[in-house]
């Protein structure tokens, strides 16, 4: 990082608890870059600290993905203004479409939201996500749609957006990209992973100009049952571990 971006450390001014939180979403931000799905300084990852409170961390709107680290994030509250005057300031679209999540569900402690080229391409086809790979079964079990807006300012979308999600851990906004939830960091990047590469592969079988084969529908339905079996859980607490060993080796600023 450079110089003008030093941030100094938060680690002994918050909980254990919140550090902890501070580093897993600051994780997820570098992973969303290391793997492309960044766009700028756009799109937003959040996730809820523990208290009545309800408090969120958020990213600071101005930094790259790759930049940011566990003292940078922004704690706001459900109104978005920064618990720390001097912190960066957000991107109040971003507050906007997370804000309305974490009011209404406990279960959703994090929360991301891409602008890829492969999930704003399915967010713009009329029949969205298909059941073309394995991949692509695990989204479907349980998928909500957000039809456009516009850019997520206005206050009275919120309530359209809480009730197009309803219980779902995915959600594809409607020319505009993808949003996942989980009772964890790790959790929701998993969930972000397997929706991502499901609308890469639709992507791409679309574009071989054949005939596609489609999942039967009696697969379709089995898949909650088999997804619990297979993933334990999606197993975003399984595979979370290993990249953030990935992220020791090639990307460890993160931590500070």
């Amino acid at each position: 990082m450079s110089e003008q971006l030093a941030i100094p450390s938060r680690k002994g001014e918050v909980s254990e608890e919140e550090w902890q939180l501070r580093i897993d979403l600051a994780a997820a931000y570098r992973l969303i870059a290391l793997y492309g799905w960044d766009d700028l300084i756009f799109t937003h990852l959040s996730v809820r600290i523990p208290g009545d409170e309800h408090h969120f961390l958020i990213n600071p709107y101005g930094m790259m993905f790759e930049e940011i680290t566990a003292s940078s994030l922004v704690r706001i509250d459900q109104e978005g203004n920064k618990i720390n005057p001097e912190d960066f300031d957000i991107n109040p679209a971003g507050f906007t479409i997370h804000s309305a999540i974490h009011a209404v569900r406990e279960d959703a402690a994090c929360v991301m939201h891409t602008h890829t080229t492969a999930g704003v391409a399915v967010s713009a086809q009329k029949e969205g996500l298909l059941p073309l790979s394995q991949q692509s079964l695990f989204p479907l079990s349980g998928l909500a749609y957000h039809d456009y807006e516009g850019v997520a300012l206005r206050e009275d979308e919120k309530a359209r957006l809480q009730a197009d999600l309803g219980h779902a851990r995915f959600m594809i906004l409607r020319n505009h990209g993808l949003l996942t939830t989980g009772p964890s960091v790790a959790e929701a990047f998993l969930n972000m992973y397997i929706l991502q590469r499901a609308c890469e592969v639709q992507i791409q079988a679309m574009s071989g100009g054949q005939p596609l084969v489609r999942i039967p529908d009696a697969i379709l339905s089995s898949i909650r049952e088999q997804a619990k079996k297979v993933t334990k859980g999606m197993g975003g607490n399984l595979a979370w571990p290993g990249l953030l060993r990935k992220l020791d080796r090639i990307d460890p600023g993160f931590r500070s």
